[in-house]
């Protein structure tokens, strides 16, 4: 069963949840700083108003979609309510409506991840920028049942690159965060700042989260889901002018029409 949003709530409230709020919310800012994202139009999928409404008073507009088998909570902004409930292969959205798109507690749980990147592609503008915040497959976190990084599939780096690849999505940046185990009474800032430091430096590669930047380029190519074929040849096939067999020396239909003309 899905984490669901009241219980993703919980954990945000919580001493563990707000020490991984904090340095996955450095890591984010440092890819997206919010004095550079002014203007721009937002959205989160998954649970992603911890990390997204720090970004509301500068940003064009911060929606956030949460999928049916997590429930929504509602989010007050500027214009009221900003929480919806969607399904998150099929997102009730027109195509380039955001210039950034946040996903995380979206991938590990769903049905298909790549379906899911897929539509956060179709969302997102030309040149527009992705942020997938996933558990990390060699992380501690992705071995814990203490927080909901720990619930459904974590990933690997080349795991999470072969899907956006698929997304028809260009990773640019990549980064880790929560080096620090997840256990309640080590999750005090200065404890989890001096290990993150920590882990950057001696174990980049073992971090609780993985985080990657990915842009949508202009010149990428139409999708063709796996197994899919091309069933209607790009060019035509060319009509030869001489053909063999019991109509050979045949010189194709103008070549007969003059013959008619002239009686023969």
């Amino acid at each position: 069963m899905r984490q669901t949003a009241n219980q993703l709530s919980e954990f945000y409230a919580s001493p563990m949840g707000r020490a991984a709020r904090i340095m996955a919310l450095r890591r984010l800012t440092a890819l997206w700083p919010p004095e550079e994202e002014a203007g721009l139009a937002m959205l989160g999928l998954g649970y992603a108003g911890p990390y997204l409404m720090p970004y509301a008073s500068k940003a064009k507009k911060v929606i956030l979609t949460m999928p049916a088998a997590m429930g929504v909570i509602p989010t007050s902004g500027r214009r009221g309510n900003v929480a919806a409930l969607v399904e998150d292969d099929a997102l009730p959205l027109p195509p380039a409506s955001f210039d950034r798109v946040l996903l995380i507690h979206a991938l590990e749980e769903s049905l298909d991840f790549t379906a899911v990147l897929r539509e956060a592609s179709r969302i997102l503008t030309p040149e527009g920028r992705l942020v997938v915040i996933a558990a990390n497959r060699s992380g501690l976190w992705a071995r814990s049942d203490a927080s909901p990084f720990g619930a459904g599939r974590p990933f690997s780096r080349s795991q999470l690159a072969g899907a956006l690849e698929a997304a028809q999505l260009l990773p640019l940046a990549w980064s880790g965060a929560l080096y620090a185990p997840p256990v309640t009474r080590l999750s005090g800032p200065r404890f989890i700042t001096a290990m993150e430091r920590f882990g950057e430096t001696v174990w980049p590669r073992f971090s609780g989260l993985v985080l990657v930047e990915a842009v949508k380029r202009l010149y990428a190519g139409t999708y063709l889901a796996s197994g899919e074929e091309v069933r209607v040849p790009l060019f035509p096939k060319p009509v030869p002018i001489f053909e063999s067999g019991p109509h050979k020396g045949r010189q194709g239909p103008d070549m007969d029409r003059n013959k008619e003309q002239n009686g023969e």
